[in-house]
């Protein structure tokens, strides 16, 4: 979803578009069991000349302090798309070493707090981001998820309103303000997106997903509709990836653990892993002291 931070678009860096590629699995006879597989989306070449570009302008080009941080940003950002995290985060804390007062890799910075449970250390990065660009508006998503994870209910509730209000036709944010509501007071929550659901764009995927929580849309409409209006070779992965974090959070909600733990492996079986829904199925699992599997989960859907 959002990270895309949005949670949900893969990243153009430097000049260069990275495409990815991936094809999807429906097992025969499982569809109506909400139980779809993708192929876990995998990086086109065009990601690693990317990368040999931007490691040979850090060895070998003459750049102002400025010009080297983004560019550490950007190759930091490169390998978080592609699920290399640790070199991304040398990356980001490379490019604050450079030039201090670079918002968005504190943001990343405060997201591997946030995946690690170090939360007063995610905390002081989001209060980081929103120092130096107090219109930042993921650093509320993504404060608000720290507090969230957490346990600070209330600051996120707080957090996920701000960035809900900003741009109330979205709704991915109105369905992660469910998300923290919903810890607090779920029928208050679900009355609150219902009447949140009267702003949004009708003709949007996440408002398919939103219908879904209000009980407009089965389980199967939602797959179904996940098929429809792509515009890229990995939109339907990236759907799915969304659909089975969500799906999860509402089975994890109806105490239906072992489904809930199924369907955020799923999440985390598309690669998707620069999107919010695939960063938090690994939190959510480690929660529930469910390793995430992936060979479990297709011998459970065959």
């Amino acid at each position: 979803m959002i990270q895309k931070v949005r949670t949900t678009a893969v990243v153009l860096l430097a000049g260069v578009s990275i495409f990815l590629t991936g094809c999807v699995v429906t097992p025969s006879g499982e569809s109506d069991q909400g139980k779809v597989m993708v192929e876990p989306v995998m990086p086109d070449y065009k990601l690693e000349i990317t990368l040999a570009k931007l490691n040979e302008i850090l060895a070998s080009a003459e750049l102002t302090d400025a010009q080297r941080a983004r560019f550490y940003y950007d190759r930091g950002v490169i390998y978080d798309a592609v699920g290399l995290r640790i070199l991304s985060r040398i990356d980001f804390h490379q490019a604050l070493k450079v030039q201090p007062n670079l918002a968005d890799a504190y943001n990343f910075i405060g997201i591997y707090y946030t995946q690690e449970g170090q939360f007063e250390s995610a905390y002081e990065a989001f209060d980081a981001v929103l120092e130096l660009s107090p219109d930042y508006d993921y650093a509320f998503l993504n404060r608000g998820i720290a507090l969230y994870y957490g346990e600070r209910n209330a600051l996120a509730v707080s957090d996920m309103k701000s960035f809900y209000q900003r741009d109330p036709q979205d709704g991915y944010r109105a369905l992660w303000l469910y998300v923290t509501e919903s810890a607090i007071d779920v029928e208050q929550a679900k009355n609150r997106l219902t009447e949140n659901s009267l702003s949004l764009n009708p003709n949007a995927w996440s408002s398919v997903l939103v219908d879904y929580y209000l009980g407009k849309k089965s389980r199967d409409e939602v797959f179904s509709a996940a098929k429809e209006g792509l515009s890229h070779p990995n939109e339907y992965a990236e759907r799915l990836c969304e659909t089975y974090f969500y799906l999860a959070k509402i089975a994890q909600q109806q105490g239906q653990n072992i489904d809930a733990a199924n369907y955020f492996r799923l999440a985390l079986a598309t690669n998707i892993y620069d999107f919010v829904e695939h960063r938090y199925a690994r939190v959510e699992l480690a929660k529930m002291n469910m390793a995430p599997s992936v060979d479990k989960v297709r011998e459970s859907v065959n």
